[in-house]
Order: C-alpha cells, then sequence, then structure tokens
C-alpha cells in the first residue's frame, strides 16, 4: 500500500480557517454582549452552563460517530466539509443581534446562537484534531507539525484578536462576523482539499459505543493531562476576553489601541514557538509541557502593574512566551497516549479520545464565565451600564491573579502525570 504523506503546511491551513473566527468569537463575545448591548454578567454566565451541559451529552457523540464514519473520503473529511455552512451561518449569528433586544430576550438570542455555534465548532474540532495523531506519526514530526500548526494559530489569534477591534470600529459586528466566516470557508476547504487520511485506519473496526468510552474514561494519563490543560485553556480564553476591560478599565486607552495591546501578546509569541520546539525536543513531551505550564503561570504576573499603553505591552510580550510554550506542547504529548492506546486495544480511537479531552478543556469556557462572574460579584461589576465602584480592581485581579492561581492547579497536576514506560 503506498504510504500517505500529508504537508504539515497545509493541514496547519485548518487552524488558521477555524482560529480566526474562534478567537474573535472568544475575545468579544462577553465584550460585545456584556459592554456594548448590555446582557448581565449572570445572564452571560447562565447561557455558557446550559451550553456546557448540552455539549458533555453531544461532544462525546461526535467523536464517537466520526470514529465509526466509513466512505471513500474518509472518517473525518465528510463532517469537516460538511460543517462548513453551519458554522458560517451561526458565527453571523452571534455577532448579528437585531436591534432592540435587551434584557432576556437578548439572553434567549444568545443562547440559541451560542448552542448552536460552539456545537458545530465541536464537530469540526473533534474531526481536525483527531486527523493530527493519524497524519503525523513520531515524536520528532508530530513537533514540527505542532510548531506548524500553532505558527499558524498565532497568527490567526493575531488576526482574531487585533484585527478584529479595527474591523468591528469600520463596519459593526456583523459585517465582521461575515467577512472572518468567508475566510475561514476559504482556509478549510483548501486544507481539506490537500488532506489524505490513512486507508488502514478507516479499515479496522471500530470498538462498541460502551466499549470505547469505558476505555477512554479508564485512562488515567489522558484524564490528568486534560484536567490540567482545562485550566490552562481557561486562562487562554480569560486574557484574551479580559484585554479591551483592561485596556478600558486599568490601562486607560481608547479602544483604537486594544489592537496594539493585543498584538503585544500574539506577535510575540510567532518567533517564541520556534524555541519551544527545540525545548520540546531537548526535554521530551511530557517535561516540555510541565515547564511550558510553570512559565505560563509566572508570566501572567506582570499584568497585574500594567498603568499605561507602553506598561500593557511589556507586559503581553512576557504572557507571550509562556502562552507560545502552552500552544506547542499539549499536541504532541496528546497524540502519543493516544498511541499508547493504540497499543493497548488495537483500534485508533482519535475521534472519541478528541471528542472527550475537548469536552474537558471546552469546559474552561465555564470556568472563564464563573471567574468573571464571581469577581464582578467581589468587586461590585455588572455590565458596562453598571460598572461598579472599582471596575480597575476587577479588572486587575481578573487578568493576573485568576489566571496565575489557575496554571498553579494545572502545573500540580501536571507535576503527578507519569508515562508507565518512564520516558517523558
Amino acid at each position: 500500500m503506498k504510504k500517505v504523506v500529508n504537508s504539515p503546511t497545509a493541514f496547519a491551513l485548518g487552524m488558521l480557517a477555524m482560529m480566526i473566527p474562534t478567537q474573535a468569537f472568544s475575545a468579544f463575545y462577553s465584550y460585545y454582549y456584556v459592554e456594548k448591548l448590555g446582557l448581565g454578567v449572570g445572564l452571560a454566565t447562565l447561557a455558557r452552563t446550559v451550553y456546557l451541559i448540552w455539549d458533555a451529552l453531544g461532544q462525546p457523540l461526535f467523536g464517537y460517530l466520526s470514529d465509526r464514519t466509513r466512505s471513500r473520503f474518509g472518517r473525518r473529511k465528510p463532517w469537516i466539509v460538511g460543517s462548513v455552512p453551519p458554522f458560517m451561518l451561526t458565527f453571523l449569528m452571534v455577532f448579528a443581534v437585531p436591534e432592540g433586544l435587551s434584557g432576556y430576550s437578548l439572553f434567549v438570542w444568545f443562547l440559541i446562537a451560542l448552542v448552536l455555534f460552539e456545537s458545530v465548532s465541536a464537530i469540526l474540532w473533534v474531526n481536525y484534531g483527531a486527523l493530527f495523531p493519524e497524519l503525523f506519526r513520531g515524536e520528532r514530526l508530530r513537533a514540527k507539525a505542532s510548531a506548524i500548526q500553532q505558527g499558524f494559530q498565532i497568527a490567526a489569534i493575531l488576526i482574531g484578536s487585533a484585527l478584529t477591534p479595527v474591523l468591528f470600529a469600520a463596519m459593526g459586528f456583523g459585517r465582521m462576523a461575515l467577512v472572518y466566516a468567508a475566510a475561514f470557508a476559504v482556509f478549510m476547504l483548501l486544507c481539506m482539499a490537500a488532506v489524505r487520511e490513512s486507508e488502514e485506519a478507516r479499515q479496522e473496526p471500530p470498538l462498541r459505543l460502551v466499549e470505547a468510552f469505558r476505555e477512554t474514561l479508564k485512562n488515567r494519563v489522558f484524564w490528568l493531562f486534560n484536567l490540567a490543560n482545562s485550566f490552562a485553556q481557561t486562562v487562554n480564553g480569560l486574557i484574551g476576553s479580559m484585554i479591551p476591560f483592561y485596556a478600558k478599565y486599568v490601562l486607560r486607552i481608547p479602544e483604537s489601541q486594544v489592537s496594539l495591546l493585543l498584538a503585544s501578546v500574539f506577535v510575540s509569541v510567532i518567533p517564541l514557538v520556534a524555541v519551544w520546539y527545540w525545548i520540546v525536543r531537548r526535554l521530551g513531551a511530557v517535561r516540555g509541557w510541565r515547564l511550558s505550564l510553570a512559565v505560563y503561570g509566572l508570566s501572567v504576573l506582570p499584568l497585574w502593574f500594567g498603568g499605561n499603553l507602553a506598561g500593557g505591552i511589556a507586559a503581553g510580550v512576557a504572557v507571550g512566551f509562556g502562552l507560545a510554550g502552552f500552544l506547542v506542547t499539549p499536541p504532541v504529548l496528546g497524540s502519543r497516549i493516544i498511541d499508547r492506546d493504540f497499543e493497548r486495544t488495537g483500534r485508533r480511537r482519535e475521534g472519541v479520545y478528541t471528542a472527550v479531552g475537548g469536552f474537558i478543556t471546552r469546559s474552561s469556557g465555564l470556568i472563564s464565565a464563573l471567574a468573571f462572574w464571581a469577581v464582578g460579584m467581589l468587586f461590585g461589576y455588572v455590565s458596562g451600564e453598571h460598572p461598579g465602584p472599582d471596575p480597575e480592581a476587577t479588572f486587575r485581579f481578573l487578568i493576573s491573579v485568576v489566571p496565575f492561581g489557575l496554571l498553579a492547579v494545572a502545573f500540580l497536576i501536571a507535576a503527578t502525570l507519569r508515562f508507565p514506560d518512564k520516558r517523558e
């Protein structure tokens, strides 16, 4: 059988496609709904909670169905290509809120848009993530592919974070969403045109539903890995979503300069991805992952001391170094966990593992929302219309103290992870 060789660069186009709108959503949905439209923080948190309950049921099932799919186009590609139109439509729905909605009517719109958008996103992320360990075998190739993929991810995060304020200031949130939806479709279809799935993986008989999930859920290494990542992933979303508030209430800079602040974080990450690629090759996947969590935790502390644009940019560059490490290391280690499962069961179940792991890490959205609500209650922040007596302290705490605590928990969990083969 002819060996299938896939290009890491072509595969990384899928990351670029998904992360541009995903980052725009995660960084600005709170700002849009809470600060601009006046939705209460409590209602926004309730919507995230309702979605997480639905996601707990839906996402693992998406992974199982993906593993069982057999078609001449592959197991994953039909799901990804079929999800392109609904992803575009639901992303538009999130940011094209009809005029006149407020209070509970705005909450209902947000809840429906959130459930639809995140459900389609889950299908995409499960299937795209499941392709990585199948397409790239061996730790060195995976480290290289991950570094390229994360370089594209950082470019997408930079676009989704720094360009978004420019676009919505110039054309409004609805047209901004249309631009990003079109970009998503172009890059994702280019990626899928280049990907060739393994014939061997499609020929393996799938495990039954109960057996597939039983094997996954009893994997202790898998659980520790994803629990640690969920706390760290919360920090990614929390920092991105808090920067617009941090800029307004702490740095007191105009909205037009938010892009500069966001760029300071994400531009610095691009060259640092290569540094972390070298570190992972030297230390191995497990030690490199642990080190990245420790460095990320220390890197968020300078954000507390920001007082103007220059101070915010300097702190943002520090965060970039920690973020780069966390982005590079998990795909390499996660693929190794899936390989060990294949050695034990004789089945490649990237879909189930990616789905269950994705649910665990996607719970970070709820952790982030709960942190926002709890700190808001503590300091009296409700919304842009009712910011409370000390919004500056609110967002200093949310962007520095809370992330440090979450990353400390992530590192402590990571310190307990041991592979049975003792190869770290």
